[in-house]
Parts: C-alpha cells; structure tokens; sequence
C-alpha cells in the first residue's frame, strides 16, 4: 500500500501537523518505506511460533517474601480522629 501527496496533506491536517511544501515529498517517502516494511512483516509466515512475553526470555527477579518492618499500627493510628478494631474511621461520602 502506497500514500499518495494528497493523502499524506490529509492526514497532516488531521494529526495537525503543520508540514511545508518541502517536506511533504521526504514525509511520503518515510511513510511508504514504514508501510512497506509493515507488508513485509505481515507476509512472514509465524505458524507454530509461540509470542514472547520478553525478547530475551529472561525471568524476573524477586526478593524474599519476609516481615522486614515492626507492626506500628497502634502509633499510626493514635492520632487518628477515630478508629474502630483497626480500621480508619472516615465519614460517609455516598449515600
């Protein structure tokens, strides 16, 4: 699929993207090379080919899943207006 000069002026005024006259030109070439390549990258035939989650396979590193801070709820929750069995008390927003 080829652009035509009018329809790269088109989708110019569209995006409202203020292109000269001399960049119109060099600005349908770039998007015909885009879109060639995208033809060519849709007749590559990926049967069987599972998708990537990463392109380098790796897997991701994860710390140890351990306490590493005391329980200071008490402290937060001193100077909270009101608390009832642990939880923050806050007034009704929805009715």
């Amino acid at each position: 699929m080829a652009l035509e000069r009018s329809e790269v002026e088109k989708i110019a005024h569209l995006a409202r993207l203020g292109l000269n006259e001399d960049d119109l030109p060099r600005t349908t070439e770039t998007l015909n090379n885009i879109l060639g390549l995208i033809d060519r990258m849709q007749a590559v035939d990926i049967t069987g080919i599972e998708p990537l989650a990463h392109p380098l396979e790796t897997s991701q590193r994860l710390r140890a899943d351990a306490v590493t801070e005391t329980n200071q709820r008490d402290a937060y929750q001193a100077i909270a207006p009101a608390v009832e069995d642990g939880l923050y008390l806050v007034p009704r927003v929805i009715e």
